[in-house]
């Protein structure tokens, strides 16, 4: 088994997004932060298992930049994201550069359903795509695009197959959906076992694998508290199973990541 990391462009956020204020006003603070951060990666994965291929989010689109995609109304869309992505930076041409053909991938898994996970879904038709029912639910219809989720540019076949985690995804059991609600109220880590190495693809339950040893709150979590128990136990994880932690947008993943499989 192997998992590759898939980088679908860069998006830039506010510091205040990627570590959350204290108190009450989180969200306004991150709203009216003046301080952006660097280009970050937007980062999927491909696992290649036994039993089938694995894609763990899908990254952005590039139709994400053009004027108009995103509604104008939404301040969060005005005031708080920066993307670069390009047409071959989207996550079927990176597959075929990379030898894979999308119409291949058994499964793919989404950790939650914000624009630069979900963005790549129109390259899987012939996949059976693994939603939370619980982020599926907080995602859709006019209280999913208030709560920030474009969901009119999901794809029309989109019927995706919606689940409870923990749940194992493999017959072997060794690829699991683990809950970690916090940034979103359905957000799941992607863990993969395979022979001693313990890899787990965490999303945005942090934006970095410092700040979830921190405990570091980011800055649009709608649940503060959940967010807080979920990176205990991440924590927990990472230290009984000297676990490879891999956040979405973590510019030392790819490097942990190869870093793990060449057995360092």
């Amino acid at each position: 088994m192997r998992i590759h990391a898939i980088q679908t462009g860069t998006v830039a956020i506010r510091q205040r997004q990627r570590v959350g204020a204290d108190g009450p006003l989180r969200l306004l603070k991150t709203l009216t932060d003046s301080e952006w951060t660097e280009p970050l990666p937007i980062l999927a994965w491909l696992i290649e298992h036994p039993e089938g291929l694995i894609v763990v989010d899908t990254g952005e689109t590039a139709r994400a930049t053009e004027p108009g995609y995103f509604p104008s109304w939404h301040p969060y869309y005005r005031r708080c994201i920066r993307l670069q992505v390009e047409p071959e930076d989207e996550i079927g041409p990176k597959l075929r550069a990379g030898g894979f053909d999308p119409s291949d991938v058994r499964w793919v898994v989404l950790t939650h359903l914000h624009t630069d996970h979900a963005g790549g879904l129109a390259h899987f038709p012939d996949s059976e795509i693994v939603i939370t029912q619980v982020e599926f639910d907080y995602a859709k219809g006019g209280r999913g695009r208030v709560r920030g989720y474009p969901n009119r540019h999901w794809p029309d076949w989109l019927d995706p197959t919606l689940v409870a985690a923990p749940l194992a995804l493999t017959a072997a059991g060794d690829v699991r959906l683990e809950p970690t609600p916090g940034h979103t109220p359905g957000h799941v880590s992607v863990t993969v076992e395979a022979g001693d190495a313990f890899v787990i693809i965490a999303g945005d339950a942090s934006y970095t694998r410092q700040l979830m040893l921190d405990g570091k709150v980011d800055g649009v979590a709608p649940d503060v508290r959940a967010s807080r128990a979920t990176l205990g136990r991440l924590r927990a994880m990472v230290a009984e199973r000297s676990a490879t932690y891999l956040p979405t947008h973590d510019p030392e993943s790819v490097e942990r990541l190869e870093a793990a499989q060449a057995g360092g």
